[in-house]
């Protein structure tokens, strides 16, 4: 729980900026994609409510920024369908300017280019971070062992350093990660540097259960972590792996809650989301920026989602034009937007409760009560 003014106001703040940041770019995608295939583009909200600024570009577009930073919106000329906006609405319309006239690609590539816009704001900003700070690296030297466990049976000792392990050159703390998690129960050749001498061991990781899946540990931690200088080109390929591995590891976690194989308490909401931004915030702007790179890649998987009135449910009912050769039933899309509405409601408030028990606000209140 937050306790002081200035913490409150630091998570005010960084909430409102990592928020402003990611909600742009996405509607910016939405934006920029909307102008190249020739859709007028009525508003660009960030925030909503009162307007606190707002201009008109030369391009005719209301630019704008709320009181009320929870959100955005691009409002596209003619996106509502000709049957469900009265004679008058229609008569300002602008031939050739509406969304709802264009193609089906061309309404697909509007709709995804917001997702896409966050990948990208992801991979800019890690490659910005490995190319201005460098890329951490934890060296394979053994900080810890545990007792009782593989490590310890097989003799490694803090201090020393990994080369190898069943024959594969190990360069980071990661590659031993990789090799092991695998390799459950199998014996293992284990190449190691101890007091500038070099030793082979032999080491079988044991089996545990982590979130359902069998996989291999060791038993030891990383000791020492530096950031490794790299070059321009070689920060922007990081940037789009480091991408890459985020929204791998986020879509096998959200898999992985869906079958049951791992608990939904790391489901977060607003809350959790605001209360890490003023976290984060207080490590350093180098955090700060991290932080808003996996929230971008979180933000655009989302959206992808099959879901009616989110990015991804758009792309669905697209889909599913481009194959008929029509729009599905306006009936069948009502459905589909009330069925999403729900869902989204109750995921909303699942995540806000799962926020409210992680911020303690249940555990106070029964202390209040007692």
């Amino acid at each position: 729980m937050i306790h002081t003014a200035p913490d409150l106001l630091r998570t005010v703040i960084s909430f409102a900026v990592v928020l402003g940041v990611l909600v742009f770019f996405h509607e910016f995608g939405h934006y920029l994609a909307a102008r190249w295939r020739g859709v007028y583009v009525e508003v660009f909200s960030i925030g909503f409510g009162q307007a606190l600024v707002s201009w008109t570009a030369r391009s005719g577009t209301h630019w704008k920024i709320g009181w009320l930073p929870l959100g955005g919106y691009v409002k596209l000329h003619g996106q509502e369908r000709p049957q469900d906006v009265p004679e008058e609405v229609r008569a300002h319309w602008m031939p050739g300017k509406t969304f709802h006239e264009k193609s089906v690609l061309s309404r697909a590539i509007i709709v995804a280019a917001g997702p896409i816009a966050n990948f990208v704001l992801a991979a800019l900003v890690f490659a910005f971070l490995f190319a201005v700070v460098g890329r951490p690296l934890t060296l394979p030297i053994v900080g810890g062992v545990l007792p009782q466990s593989a490590a310890a049976q097989a003799g490694l000792q803090p201090g020393d350093t990994i080369n190898s392990i069943a024959g594969q050159p190990i360069h980071d703390f990661k590659d031993i990660q990789h090799i092991v998690t695998t390799r459950a129960g199998d014996k293992l050749s284990i190449v190691i540097e101890r007091n500038g001498k070099r030793q082979q061991l032999s080491v079988t990781p044991q089996q545990r259960d982590v979130n359902g899946q069998e996989v291999g540990l060791l038993g030891i931690s990383g000791s020492k972590m530096i950031y490794q200088h790299v070059s321009l080109p070689e920060a922007v390929w990081s940037g789009v792996t480091e991408t890459w591995h985020v929204t791998a590891e986020t879509v096998t976690g959200v898999a992985q809650m869906i079958t049951g194989q791992r608990g939904t308490q790391d489901l977060g909401g607003p809350l959790r989301i605001a209360e890490l931004s003023g976290e984060v915030a207080a490590l350093g702007m180098a955090s700060l920026l991290s932080f808003i790179a996996v929230l971008s890649v979180n933000l655009g998987l989302i959206n992808l989602f099959p879901i009616p009135i989110l990015d991804g449910g758009h792309l669905l009912f697209y889909l599913f034009e481009a194959v008929l050769g029509r729009p599905l039933p306006p009936r069948a899309q009502e459905y589909g937007f009330r069925a999403g509405l729900a869902l989204l409601a109750g995921l909303f408030i699942f995540a806000t409760w799962n926020d409210l028990t992680q911020l303690g606000l249940f555990h106070w209140v029964a202390g209040l009560i007692g």
